[in-house]
């Protein structure tokens, strides 16, 4: 029998993306919609020729619901997935899972009362680059890691095509770096693979918006690597590109083209670069959310790299307001 899936909210910009990905499948189906502003859910509803729920609740309450998408504000996320979990409903979301560290500890305790089973979607992890890059750390080609830089902007705020309400500090929690600075955030946590001792971020205001469109953030270890966090919303052609480097070597990915490159010490690689071929794309984070609901198995790994993230992103945002050095999961002043 397929999970029927309920959509929850149309807000966030991939929300039609993830609904796809459930069409797609051959083991889910979208069955109801609710969303914060009703004309938009409604919209969506008609479109897919399923009910729109104007409450929340009341769509949750559906006995021939199996589970949710998760699409609402950032501020509205430790309500809407609470309340899913609590009527029982298995639950996939977008990044970040909540805007601080409390909400974030207030959905895990109800996810684990209610024994549903949650997927945050990080898509980089799955692609073919990154698992090709954790596949040349684990064979130590490039020594000791001393630096990881990785960067992810586009055009959005000086080209018109992100809607308005991605500028809300109330509803997003932040701008650039809270959206799409996610990506490069979790990347370079990944491959500097250690503990993050220090936060310090700096955001730009290049268009005057409530929320910063250009934001750099550096992460301190306790080795003296260092991590390089960039994104923005106001960059024409800044290719996504990732830079690990090492005492023994360095990698380059995207700079710009989508190619994976190698100079290193160790074998016979120090001579030039090498070009290196990429991985296969594993499992999206939605086929791996079905995959645990219909085996009974659990997201470990994924829901603690989105609980690490929004540690490392609620203390970006205080380290610019702040203007310090924070560690991450240090109280506030």
């Amino acid at each position: 029998m397929a999970i029927r899936i309920g959509k929850a909210s149309y807000w966030h910009v991939h929300a039609w993306d993830y609904t796809h990905q459930a069409q797609e499948h051959p083991d889910t189906e979208i069955v109801a919609v609710w969303d914060e502003q009703e004309q938009r859910g409604r919209e969506a509803a008609e479109k897919l020729g399923v009910p729109y729920y104007a409450k929340l609740d009341e769509m949750l309450a559906h006995p021939e619901l199996d589970a949710v998408i998760v699409d609402a504000p950032t501020d509205q996320h430790r309500e809407v997935i609470t309340a899913a979990a609590k009527a029982g409903k298995h639950i996939f979301t977008e990044k970040v899972l909540a805007p601080n560290s409390q909400e974030t500890q207030e959905i895990m305790e109800v996810i684990e009362q209610n024994g549903v089973k949650l997927t945050v979607s990080l898509p980089r992890l799955n692609d073919g680059y990154t698992l090709a890059i954790q596949d040349i750390l684990g064979q130590g080609l490039l020594g000791q890691i001393t630096y990881v830089r990785v960067r992810l902007s586009h055009n959005g705020a000086i080209a018109g095509w992100l809607p308005e309400h991605f500028y809300s500090l109330q509803q997003c929690g932040g701008g650039a770096l809270i959206d799409l600075g996610c990506h490069p955030m979790y990347l370079t946590r990944l491959f500097l693979d250690q503990e993050i001792t220090g936060v310090s971020a700096n955001f730009g205001y290049i268009t005057g918006k409530e929320v910063e469109d250009n934001a750099v953030v550096s992460l301190f270890t306790a080795s003296g690597a260092i991590g390089v966090v960039e994104a923005g919303f106001v960059n024409s052609h800044s290719p996504f590109s990732i830079e690990v480097h090492g005492t023994e070597g360095t990698l380059l990915y995207g700079t710009p083209e989508e190619q994976l490159l190698i100079r290193s010490n160790r074998g016979e690689l120090g001579e030039a670069w090498h070009p290196l071929p990429t991985l296969s794309n594993r499992e999206t984070a939605f086929e791996q959310w079905v995959r645990h609901i219909q085996k009974g198995t659990r997201a470990d790994e994924n829901i603690e790299i989105a609980l690490e993230l929004t540690r490392l992103m609620e203390a970006a945002n205080r380290s610019a307001k702040e203007g310090r050095v924070i560690r991450p999961g240090s109280p506030s002043l």
